[in-house]
């Protein structure tokens, strides 16, 4: 299917503050982006590179007074998402090398802390995918997905004693329960087609059976129609912008996803 996403933020910022900034959707084995556009106001030199997961990031220093981004994408990508039950469970000695990082505790995932609840959640599942959809079965029954959640930015612990959040912090969860078991997980950010309220949304990735299955515990039912934008062990590698100095937030932020008939010209 073919998807159409844009995004704008504006800003009003008091001083010239540098940012860090992760808008881009990048091509790969699951999407195809045709066309792009992204412009910044004032203009302002950006500087791209690529961080450690394969993110696209730009840097830039934007002027004091008002600021704004505005990204459009146009991008082929699946109406549905793979599912695999019985996909196998990978020992840890074939495991890719880059895969690794994502089974280590990280600052919102504590995966140390939840070795005993995943196996009490998994039970006698079969190691491996079947063990990751009863970590999202739990997730589903037992943490309440609240986009209007006031706790903000909990780990997997918090989110756990607080029994609800929103994408991010049930991600977090599940990410940290697979880890738990030795399965490594990684955090996605992007745009989900359909969405309720429409936002940037996140959800996480399991590898297993040699491969990276997506699992979201917000949808009741595997769904397609996703957007990648950012890769990483947790919230803190795919923040969609960072900035640096005196404290500032999106005086707006809009969001938009929406399906196009035809692939575009």
């Amino acid at each position: 299917m073919w998807l159409r996403t844009g995004c704008i933020m504006t800003f009003e910022l008091s001083i010239e503050t540098p940012f860090i900034l992760m808008l881009r959707p990048r091509s790969g084995v699951e999407q195809w982006v045709s066309r792009e556009s992204y412009t910044v106001k004032p203009s302002v030199p950006v500087v791209e590179f690529t961080d450690n997961y394969g993110n696209l990031c730009q840097r830039l220093i934007a002027p004091s007074g008002d600021f704004s981004i505005h990204t459009s994408s146009d991008i082929l990508t699946a109406e549905d998402i793979d599912v695999c039950a019985g996909a196998p469970f990978e020992n840890i000695e074939y495991l890719p090398d880059n895969v690794l990082t994502y089974l280590l505790p990280t600052r919102y995932c504590e995966s140390d802390r939840f070795v005993d609840l995943a196996r009490e959640i998994v039970g006698d599942a079969k190691p491996g995918y079947d063990q990751v959809s009863e970590i999202v079965l739990w997730i589903q029954k037992n943490i309440r997905f609240n986009s209007n959640s006031t706790h903000f930015q909990l780990s997997a612990v918090e989110v756990n004693q607080q029994r609800e959040g929103v994408c991010r912090e049930l991600a977090h969860l599940g990410i940290a329960l697979c880890r738990g078991l030795c399965i490594p997980a990684r955090m996605v950010v992007g745009y989900l087609h359909g969405l309720e309220p429409m936002d940037f949304h996140a959800w996480f990735e399991a590898y297993v059976g040699g491969q990276w299955y997506t699992f979201d515990p917000t949808q009741k039912q595997p769904k397609g129609g996703r957007v990648r934008v950012a890769y990483g062990r947790d919230a803190t590698d795919v923040a969609i912008f960072n900035q640096f100095g005196p404290a500032v937030l999106a005086l707006n932020m809009s969001v938009s996803v929406e399906i196009l008939d035809k692939a575009p010209d």
